[in-house]
C-alpha cells in the first residue's frame, strides 16, 4: 500500500494546451499542471488513454516549473498515441508524472555529448537546458533515419545556445551514418555522453565510445512504477527495473550480450 500511496500523490489531471504534428509519424504535446514531481530531466509520465489498460509511458521533452508546463514528444506507434494525436487543446488526461530516475547533471563534465536516436532525442532538450544553468555547454547530436524523421529539434537546441548537429543513416541531411560518424567527421571532444534511442544504439555507444556516460533505456511498461516488474534489464547488480531504478543507467551497470 506504501508504494500505491507514494504514486497516488503525483497522479493529477492535466490540461492539453498545445497538440501539433511536427512529422509524418511525430506529434509533440503542452500540458498544463503540476510540474513539482519532476525532480530531474530524463523522467518520464505515464498517460492513461480512454478505453486502454495500460498507460503509455512517454518521456518528458522539456517542463517549466514556472509555467506550470510539461512538453511531450511522441510517435504514433500504435493504437494508445494514435488517440493522444486525436486530442484537442481543453481536453484533460490522466497522468502519473515524475516517474523514474533521470540524467546526472553533475558528473563534473564540462562538455558532454548529447547524443539522441530518433523519438529518443526527446529527454535530451530538457538536460541540456538544465545544463546550461549549470555553466556547462554540451553539444547535441541527434541521429535519424531519413531527413523525413527529422522534426526539427536540432533548432531547438540552437535556440536554447547549444551548439548541435544531425546524421542520417541514408544521409539525406546532415552528416550520412551515425551519431559516432559527426563525432569523427566534425572532431567533436567530450568528456562524458547521455544517451537515449533505441537499444542498439545505447550498445554500440556503451561498447565503443571511449568515455565515461550514461544512457536512457526505452521500454514497454506495464505499472510504470515499480509493482509489476515487467520492464526489466540485466545490470551488474543483477536484473533492475526500467520504470523505477531507470531509465537512466550509467554505462558500467549495463551488461550486454
Amino acid at each position: 500500500m506504501k508504494k500505491i500511496d507514494s504514486e497516488m500523490q503525483i497522479k493529477n489531471s492535466y490540461e492539453i494546451l498545445r497538440n501539433r504534428r511536427l512529422t509524418h509519424k511525430t506529434w509533440v504535446m503542452t500540458l498544463g499542471g503540476d510540474t513539482r514531481a519532476i525532480t530531474a530531466p530524463g523522467q518520464f509520465v505515464n498517460v492513461a488513454i480512454p478505453g486502454k489498460y495500460l498507460r503509455r509511458p512517454i518521456s518528458i521533452c522539456d517542463y517549466s516549473l514556472e509555467r506550470g508546463e510539461i512538453v511531450l514528444l511522441y510517435d504514433v506507434v500504435g493504437e494508445g498515441t494514435r488517440a493522444m494525436s486525436e486530442m484537442a487543446p481543453g481536453e484533460k488526461l490522466d497522468i502519473l508524472n515524475g516517474l523514474g530516475n533521470g540524467f546526472t547533471t553533475n558528473s563534473g563534465a564540462n562538455r558532454p555529448l548529447l547524443l539522441g536516436g530518433g523519438i529518443g532525442c526527446a529527454p535530451l532538450l530538457g538536460l541540456a537546458r538544465a545544463l546550461k544553468t549549470k555553466g556547462v555547454e554540451p553539444v547535441a547530436i541527434l541521429g535519424y533515419n531519413t531527413a523525413s524523421d527529422s522534426f526539427g529539434m536540432d533548432q531547438w537546441f540552437k535556440e536554447i545556445g547549444v551548439e548541435a548537429y544531425i546524421a542520417t543513416v541514408d544521409g539525406s541531411a546532415g552528416t550520412k551514418g551515425f551519431v559516432t560518424d559527426v563525432i569523427c567527421e566534425k572532431q567533436i571532444a567530450g568528456d562524458y555522453f547521455h544517451a537515449c534511442g533505441p537499444m542498439q544504439m545505447l550498445r554500440a555507444l556503451c561498447l565503443g565510445l571511449d568515455l565515461p556516460g550514461e544512457v536512457s533505456i526505452e521500454s514497454r511498461m506495464g505499472c510504470g512504477f515499480g509493482a509489476c516488474m515487467c520492464c526489466s534489464v540485466e545490470t551488474r547488480d543483477g536484473s533492475k527495473r526500467i520504470c523505477k531504478d531507470g531509465p537512466v543507467f550509467r554505462k558500467e551497470e549495463l551488461i550486454w550480450k
